[in-house]
């Protein structure tokens, strides 16, 4: 039987370890699902070898990993959502990134050994954990398995890439728009709507992740909803005209002249004076 993970907030230097927490009861069901989970085909699961391949609990809020702990494992999550952040010196939080349903964690430790950042569960999450001393022996047992890892590595640096994209615009609409559109395709990817979803991070997780304040994340809102795009009640966002948020997300070096809209009409673009 599986444990809850009961972490403490500080950030320990040592071992990224989880405790109270043990592999799943049939070992060979937790690769089973990890594989199905990560897109498997069906033949695929026929004859698996023994793996050690473990799944854990965590509340909302516990840590999964701590920034500058000595990692010993890497995750995909199965269930739920983590944020990704670093810690500056004066105690800001810098996210730089969220994992859904399928996604993997921690494999930046792959480099160095330690974790470069810290994940923390946004809601009631679960995870596979495959440990970093076993890597590329699971790999070699299991060729299928290696393959997925791979691809899931390669798909979390092209997400990572995503805040580039993000960071890139001018004006704040315009990079909660971007965010919207990606977090729309990585909806449709877990099989769920892309245009109804429910956010699982803060209003203040995605100010970080924009660069932008916390008031202005409610203000971009407010602008993307009143331009008809959006219909926004608390966490819920439903995306009513994909085609137009797509077309303004489009706008990389232009300010959206703050002035009201008609709703339905398009924004008043101006360039920025260099």
């Amino acid at each position: 039987m599986n444990h809850i993970v009961h972490l403490l907030p500080e950030r320990p230097r040592g071992p990224a370890r989880l405790p109270n927490v043990g592999a799943a009861v049939d070992p060979r069901a937790a690769v089973v699902e990890l594989l199905c989970l990560m897109g498997a085909p069906t033949d695929a699961l026929q004859a698996l070898p023994p793996l050690s391949v473990s799944w854990h609990r965590l509340h909302a809020g516990a840590t999964l990993h701590h920034e500058g702990a000595v990692a010993e494992a890497i995750h995909f999550v199965r269930a739920g959502a983590f944020k990704i952040f670093r810690t500056a010196e004066d105690g800001y939080e810098q996210v730089l990134g969220f994992a859904l349903r399928g996604e993997v964690l921690g494999f930046e430790a792959l480099a160095h050994g330690t974790h470069p950042s810290s994940a923390v569960a946004l809601e009631e999450s679960s995870v596979y954990s495959l440990p970093l001393d076993e890597f590329d022996a699971i790999g070699q047992r299991l060729p299928q398995l290696n393959r997925l890892v791979h691809r899931a590595l390669s798909n979390a640096l092209t997400r990572r890439g995503e805040l580039a994209e993000v960071m890139a615009a001018v004006a704040a609409e315009v990079r909660l728009a971007r965010f919207l559109l990606q977090l729309s395709r990585r909806m449709a990817e877990c099989g769920q709507s892309p245009r109804r979803f429910h956010l699982r991070m803060s209003r203040r997780d995605i100010a970080s992740y924009l660069g932008v304040a916390h008031e202005t994340v409610s203000r971009s809102f407010g602008a993307l909803s009143r331009w008809g795009w959006l219909h926004v009640d608390n966490r819920e966002v439903e995306i009513l005209d994909l085609p137009g948020l797509t077309h303004f997300a489009l706008n990389t070096r232009r300010a959206v002249d703050d002035w009201p809209q008609a709703q339905g009409t398009q924004p008043e673009l101006r360039l920025r004076a260099s």
